[in-house]
């Protein structure tokens, strides 16, 4: 027979699977990164939403304040254009009377009535808006008044004499007469 050859044709070589084994955690830590590229833009826009709703909640607040300023404001225009409104604030504020009228200011209506006048001016502490001094002034003020009063009542009722020595003779200070050089010893 004939020698037959053999020729083969050359096989296709088949591609052995590979092995995705470096392309899997490169893959993770590329989503993981876009993921947390994603939460920083979220997280962001949120606070921004926060920060823009609490400053449109202050700008209505300040709206609303001057919404009442101005409506105020508007009921004081309109008080002024009263003429018995203007007349008794001319009268009360600057004194002013009607020709033929004659002005009594009493300059101590305490005295007058009894108590003092409450003027719209004086605080809620119960000093009096004419006060020329200011609060650390008049503290002091009071207490040296105090401690005034406490003095005159301990020389009025003879329990301490002024100098400060006590008059009661049964009291454990003595005092001792003075000696030539003017000084006194204890």
């Amino acid at each position: 027979m004939s020698a037959r050859t053999k020729t083969t044709a050359p096989k296709p070589q088949q591609r052995k699977p590979e092995r995705a084994s470096g392309a899997g955690p490169i893959a993770f830590f590329v989503a993981l990164f876009i993921i947390a590229l994603g939460l920083i833009q979220l997280i962001s826009t949120f606070h921004t939403y926060a920060l823009n709703l609490s400053e449109l909640n202050a700008l209505k607040k300040q709206e609303s304040a001057l919404v009442a300023q101005k409506q105020d404001l508007e009921n004081n225009i309109e008080r002024w254009n009263d003429d018995a409104y203007v007349t008794a604030q001319a009268r009360e504020r600057l004194g002013y009377v009607f020709p033929g009228e004659q002005a009594i200011r009493v300059e101590h209506p305490e005295a007058v009535t009894g108590g003092a006048q409450h003027t719209p001016e004086s605080n809620d502490a119960g000093t009096s808006g004419n006060s020329k001094l200011p609060w650390y002034s008049e503290l002091a003020y009071a207490f040296g008044q105090s401690d005034a009063d406490r003095h005159n009542a301990k020389t009025d009722d003879g329990s301490a004499s002024p100098d400060g020595q006590s008059a009661d003779p049964d009291s454990k200070e003595t005092e001792v007469p003075a000696q030539g050089d003017g000084s006194s010893a204890q």
